[in-house]
């Protein structure tokens, strides 16, 4: 891949050439979806902010290394996704230290955003704010690998091949991975689907 074709293979490059200012629009533009990919992975936001700045670590030290035979955001998820599966290894090892993880509904929890730009009643609000919720415990039940494709499709934009890199599997796995999941998270939310009253999600 070209790095004329991929703005952000061409910031990376920019870093490789000790480009800080690069490298900071870098840590802006990604720094929120990681923290999303990352929380929706291990369900700490704490820790996915240290995760986050982990990744971002990586990457400035991996400068001199990187090539552009991918786009920058594969790259990158997949180095996310590496830190979270080491963060759930750890965790099955040492499961004492992650009793006092923040849970979803903790004040504390800065990371999920829901973007919505329509204009809702106070009951059509609270249908919404509940359907979300079953939407992100369904996610939450899903095998990670199923959860991260369709996290990396719908959040993130990237295609089959990409999520592919970042799952390290085939095309035709990840295909399958995606159609499995979709299907386990139609079959959760369809009791809350049937009435009509909400609008039902793209998954």
């Amino acid at each position: 891949m070209s790095a004329t074709c991929d703005q952000d293979a061409d910031l990376m490059l920019r870093v490789q050439k000790g480009d800080t200012a690069a490298f900071e629009e870098l840590v802006d533009k990604y720094k929120q979806p990681v923290m999303n990919l990352i929380y929706r992975t291990i369900r700490d936001a704490t820790e996915a902010e240290d995760l986050a700045q982990q990744v971002f670590l990586q990457v400035y030290k991996a400068a001199n290394r990187y090539r552009v035979s991918a786009k920058f955001s594969t790259w990158l998820f997949t180095i996310a996704r590496n830190l979270c599966l080491n963060e759930i290894r750890r965790r099955s090892r040492h499961p004492a230290e992650s009793l006092d993880a923040v849970r979803p509904d903790s004040e504390d929890e800065p990371m999920r955003q829901y973007e919505d730009i329509r204009t809702f009643s106070a009951s059509e609000q609270m249908l919404q704010n509940e359907l979300t919720e079953k939407i992100q415990k369904a996610l939450e039940e899903l095998p990670e690998n199923q959860r991260t494709a369709i996290l990396l499709f719908r959040e993130q934009d990237l295609s089959y091949e990409e999520i592919s890199e970042v799952l390290k599997c085939s095309l035709s796995a990840t295909k399958s991975l995606m159609h499995r999941g979709r299907e386990t998270l139609k079959q959760k939310l369809k009791p809350y689907l049937r009435s009509g009253a909400w609008q039902k999600p793209t998954i």
